[in-house]
């Protein structure tokens, strides 16, 4: 599959997440079974989005035999997704389990997948003892289904309603942040400074593949938002910008998240694109070969 056929049909994926709509999963079978391992793994993620809105039987017929895709991200995040349809995805704890004690799978996919496995038991136990959980904005009483979408979401309890609401307010915010994406680079991507314009043509020529402002949920009850992230080698990269007080505080945030994660991180400065390459051929060699 050539770079302009996977990119639209990472947007369709993509889009299909966010509708909101019964009618996307239809839509999104053929796009599970597609020849792109990232089109396969926006797609399980849009699955995943679309809980509480889909057939959740049909979603986790879906998603259980992606736990056993050769490439390991498309394995993540169908373990990912399957954590937001709590109790229908009981039967996928076996596969799931399998996963978390495999000898060769990765750390990462290890993480997904215990996090998932602790929502869908938990949410089994909630369905079968009647458990009074309350929403933490309006305080009704939640279920089952309830608490499995708000904790794959949010790690916190919330009603369908709730979640809608903050739900939205996040998708506005990384709109915004969506907004501000507008220089290009060689390969299409759109970043927002020079500075990582530099640094992804980089990657891009040294056939580095990489992922670019995406959110990954690197611990429990937090995520980030790397500037980029390398797959092959789970290894994160932040370019720190800016000398704003406010931006410094959550560069600190950030790096607390990275070290109390052990995270393979590479922090890059404005000094650094002087001499790029030698800057990240030195700060990427911790890690791998170039």
């Amino acid at each position: 599959m050539n770079n302009q056929n996977e990119r639209k049909l990472v947007a369709v994926a993509k889009a299909l997440g966010e509708s909101a709509s019964a009618d996307a999963l239809p839509k999104l079978v053929e796009l599970v079974h597609s020849e792109s391992p990232l089109v396969r793994r926006i797609a399980a993620s849009a699955i995943g989005k679309l809980a509480g809105i889909v057939d959740s039987t049909a979603s986790v017929d879906l998603l259980g035999p992606m736990l056993n895709d050769a490439h390991p991200q498309v394995r993540q995040y169908s373990a990912k997704a399957l954590g937001a349809f709590g109790v229908a995805a009981r039967d996928c704890l076996k596969d799931l389990d399998d996963l978390l004690n495999s000898p060769i799978e990765k750390d990462y996919v290890k993480r997904s997948v215990n996090a998932s496995m602790k929502i869908i038991q938990e949410s089994f136990e909630i369905n079968q003892n009647n458990s009074k959980l309350l929403c933490q904005k309006c305080k009704t009483k939640i279920d089952a289904d309830e608490y499995a979408r708000s904790q794959k979401a949010f790690q916190r309890n919330y009603c369908d309603h709730c979640f809608d609401e903050v739900y939205l307010q996040r998708r506005n915010w990384e709109s915004k942040v969506e907004l501000n994406k507008t220089i290009v680079v060689k390969d299409g991507t759109l970043v927002q400074s020079k500075g990582e314009k530099l640094i992804a043509q980089w990657l891009s020529d040294h056939n580095v593949k990489y992922r670019y402002d995406e959110r990954f949920r690197i611990i429990e009850g937090y995520a980030v938002r790397p500037d980029f992230y390398l797959p092959e080698f789970d290894v994160y990269i932040e370019y720190w910008g800016m000398d704003t007080i406010d931006y410094k505080i959550g560069m600190l945030k950030k790096l607390k998240v990275y070290q109390m994660t052990s995270k393979k991180l590479i922090s890059l400065y404005p000094a650094d694109c002087r001499n790029l390459d030698l800057a990240i051929r030195e700060k990427l060699s911790k890690y791998i070969r170039l």
